[in-house]
């Protein structure tokens, strides 16, 4: 019975919420960049999230970039949520035609992954995680790599979720130079809990901190 009472319960949400939902169509002079499918809300139906490139080309930047969360309903795409924040224009950074976005969908989670060379050695990697909870998109993962071409790679891996903390940074000599003290590698794991997790909307890339326990360094995600 018990059963049967949830089953009602979700399928009338449901209803609910496709008649709010209004029908999606493509944005004027915009251009697709990729589409995946999910299910974001585990209610056993995937949805569509395409990313398109919009309004006029910027020099030096490209093309502003959107997303589009969908939900098809009654052989109608429906728009669920969209996005125009969290993505880095077509061709931010030093070598554009080297840059990299992936958007999937694991375990119910939208995960956006971005990288691009910020000058001609140093490579900025970043991928965020939403998962939707509470009737909205929240940040529940963030790993940042910043790579240069011989010299260090270093790692911040944060679980919003769990709190747990994870900082690796490598160092190697490239350069021949017998004078160059070599940093000592590190690793540090802890954990930090942020509450609340912070919404889709509300997030902007690179404008969150917080301070790593016993060092006057933060970590910026």
């Amino acid at each position: 019975m018990k059963k049967w009472l949830s089953f009602f319960f979700i399928l009338s949400i449901s209803i609910l919420h496709a008649q709010e939902l209004k029908d999606f169509y493509v944005p004027k002079n915009a251009t697709k960049v990729l589409e995946t499918e999910g299910d974001l809300d585990k209610d056993g139906v995937s949805e569509t999230v395409i990313v398109y490139n919009i309004g006029e080309k910027i020099e030096y930047q490209g093309y502003k970039r959107k997303f589009y969360i969908l939900k098809k309903i009654n052989g109608k795409l429906k728009l669920w949520k969209e996005n125009s924040s969290l993505l880095e224009s077509s061709e931010a950074g030093f070598y554009p035609e080297s840059n990299q976005l992936e958007v999937s969908i694991k375990n119910n989670c939208l995960v956006i992954l971005q990288s691009f060379f910020t000058n001609s050695r140093h490579t900025d990697t970043s991928k965020h995680t939403f998962r939707f909870q509470n009737g909205d998109f929240y940040l529940i993962g963030a790993l940042n790599t910043f790579d240069d071409t011989c010299e260090f790679n270093f790692l911040n891996d944060i679980n919003f979720s769990t709190g747990k903390v994870i900082i690796d940074e490598k160092y190697s000599d490239c350069d021949g130079d017998e004078d160059r003290k070599i940093p000592k590698d590190v690793h540090k794991e802890f954990i930090h809990k942020s509450s609340p997790l912070i919404k889709m909307d509300d997030f902007r890339v690179g404008e969150n901190k917080f301070k790593i326990p016993d060092s006057k360094k933060e970590i910026t995600y």
